[in-house]
């Protein structure tokens, strides 16, 4: 068995939590090496929280931003791995122990499970069972997402943690991969790990809570800075990064007919 710590942090969206920590029980994860990080839910959150199995619960009075969070979590149980999360998750069997033995297979020090993103409208442990099976052997080195990460105790000690700053608002996570990429930190999405993912809705319930429309950005705009880059630097990156995806999306749908990320829209998947 793997040495290994799982956090997520909270704000709100209770019934999602409720799906999530359900999901985690039945998957067979055990739950005192899971840490929730609350950031001054108000909803019913923090009495639900309290009532659960977990390893530890930290409650924050006020929203101290996702960075702050995970990093509180990552801290609160060190382990040689730190499996951070969503809270509007679903997950599978034995699903952080695949997830390790990918990124040790691999030889990569973060990686991500694949996932299905949108409405629960098909049956995800059937799905997800047949996807294991057929993408097992499928990665895409050099990818990675922030739904779920899993990272080994040595990216801490050569890049830090997330950046711990509220006004940040979701931005953390670009700013820890761009240190990634920065230090060379291999890392990559497995086909052997399946999640669904509902979508947002942490930041969806912020953006309702500060009058933002859906298709607004929630952090500052200019958080880029943060980055150290120009213009002309980002935009080089995000090209590659979009040909890419379309090179592992063409060869993953060739070979499979589906990817490692799906959507579903209307019914159907799109693969992405």
């Amino acid at each position: 068995m793997h040495d290994y710590s799982i956090t997520f942090a909270c704000y709100n969206s209770v019934e999602y939590t409720k799906k999530c920590v359900n999901s985690l029980m039945a998957s067979g994860t055990l739950m005192s090496r899971v840490v929730v990080v609350d950031n001054g839910s108000h909803d019913g959150t923090q009495n639900y929280l309290k009532t659960q199995p977990f390893g530890e619960v930290i409650f924050n009075k006020t929203n101290l931003g996702c960075g702050i969070a995970w990093n509180q979590g990552a801290l609160a149980q060190q382990a040689e791995w730190t499996i951070i999360m969503n809270n509007d998750v679903l997950v599978t069997q034995d699903w952080a122990e695949r997830l390790i033995e990918s990124a040790r297979e691999l030889d990569v020090r973060v990686i991500s499970p694949a996932m299905i993103e949108g409405p629960l409208d098909y049956d995800f442990q059937e799905f997800a069972e047949e996807a294991e099976r057929r993408m097992s052997g499928v990665s895409r080195l050099g990818a990675k997402h922030a739904v779920c990460l899993a990272v080994h105790k040595s990216v801490w000690e050569d890049i830090g943690y997330f950046t711990p700053k509220p006004r940040l608002l979701g931005y953390e996570d670009t700013i820890f991969f761009n240190e990634l990429e920065k230090a060379g930190i291999q890392t990559a999405i497995t086909g052997a790990v399946w999640f669904h993912h509902f979508g947002s809705v942490t930041q969806d319930q912020m953006k309702k809570e500060k009058g933002l429309a859906m298709s607004q950005a929630l952090g500052d705009r200019k958080n880029y800075k943060m980055l150290g880059m120009n213009w002309f630097k980002r935009k080089v990156r995000r090209f590659r990064r979009k040909k890419s995806e379309s090179l592992w999306r063409k060869t993953e749908t060739q070979n499979f007919n589906m990817t490692v990320h799906g959507l579903r829209q209307s019914g159907e998947f799109v693969w992405r």
